[in-house]
């Protein structure tokens, strides 16, 4: 299969409440082992809820993975409003269930998630210019060689190596991976 077929095989589909069970699965110790270890069931329920709303509060989007043709969901990618050394950028994160690890479905999805940002930044070009979002920006662990290859391949710049604190309380080394949008 091609590159450009394995990327149709996965749609992105905004966060539902029934992804709630989905968010349980990929907070499991081996997924969230770059990410400061497991959530709590509350902490759980607040990021949910956070998903859920992103979109109403025009403040980004999240997404379940699913595959085609089979409508599995097998994990989440978003994009949201955050502030980096004092610029106004959309921040990306996603995750990909260990059973489809490995088949593109991680690239594909971001993919079409940076396409959307791109078109929710486009959106907002009658605001304030200053304000406008220019930049996506990734922030894996350099520990972890996947999400960086996702960058990698879609034509994300690495910017240089940093310290970033997710979640709040805990500090990890990241690539700071941008995209212009």
């Amino acid at each position: 299969m091609s590159e450009q077929q394995q990327y149709s095989q996965v749609n992105i589909e905004p966060w539902a409440p029934a992804d709630l069970n989905l968010l349980h699965l990929l907070n499991a110790p081996d997924m969230m082992e770059h990410l400061g270890g497991p959530e709590t069931e509350d902490q759980l329920a607040a990021r949910h809820e956070r998903y859920l709303t992103l979109t109403e509060r025009k403040a980004g989007c999240m997404f379940s993975v699913v595959s085609v043709p089979d409508g599995q969901a097998v994990g989440s990618v978003g994009y949201w409003n955050t502030k980096w050394q004092g610029e106004d950028i959309y921040e990306m994160g996603w995750g990909i269930l260990p059973a489809f690890q490995g088949r593109g479905f991680a690239t594909a999805a971001v993919q079409k998630a940076v396409a959307l940002a791109k078109a929710a930044a486009d959106g907002s070009a009658g605001s304030d210019p200053d304000k406008q979002i220019k930049f996506i920006h990734a922030f894996p662990s350099i520990d972890n060689p996947a999400s960086n290859a996702v960058c990698r391949k879609l034509g994300f710049t690495l910017i240089q190596p940093c310290e970033f604190e997710y979640p709040p309380g805990h500090f990890m080394q990241c690539n700071n991976w941008r995209l212009g949008i």
